[in-house]
């Protein structure tokens, strides 16, 4: 059985693994967001359909270039922390 401080130390380290996958993903959204409004507000625009589709894209965009950053960060948080302890190491 593990202890109670290994068990939260590895979602605190879960949750931060997250947090850091997320980030680019995140902060692509907020500012092709914050661009897109400024512009519907600078030209009177109110178009529904023209914050999505920039937004969407940019996210697949960011979500491409950043793929091969997520799969190492997930795959060393796996291999330093998840499997030693179902090994039991």
């Amino acid at each position: 059985m593990l202890a109670e401080g290994v068990i939260f130390d590895t979602l605190r380290q879960g949750l931060w693994v997250a947090v850091i996958i997320s980030v680019p993903i995140l902060t692509v959204a907020l500012v092709v967001g914050l661009v897109i409004g400024l512009f519907q507000a600078l030209t009177s625009i109110q178009e529904m359909t023209l914050t999505f589709v920039p937004k969407l894209v940019a996210i697949v965009v960011v979500f491409w270039l950043t793929m091969d950053f997520m799969t190492q960060t997930l795959v060393s948080f796996f291999v330093g922390r998840i499997v030693p302890l179902i090994i039991g190491v």
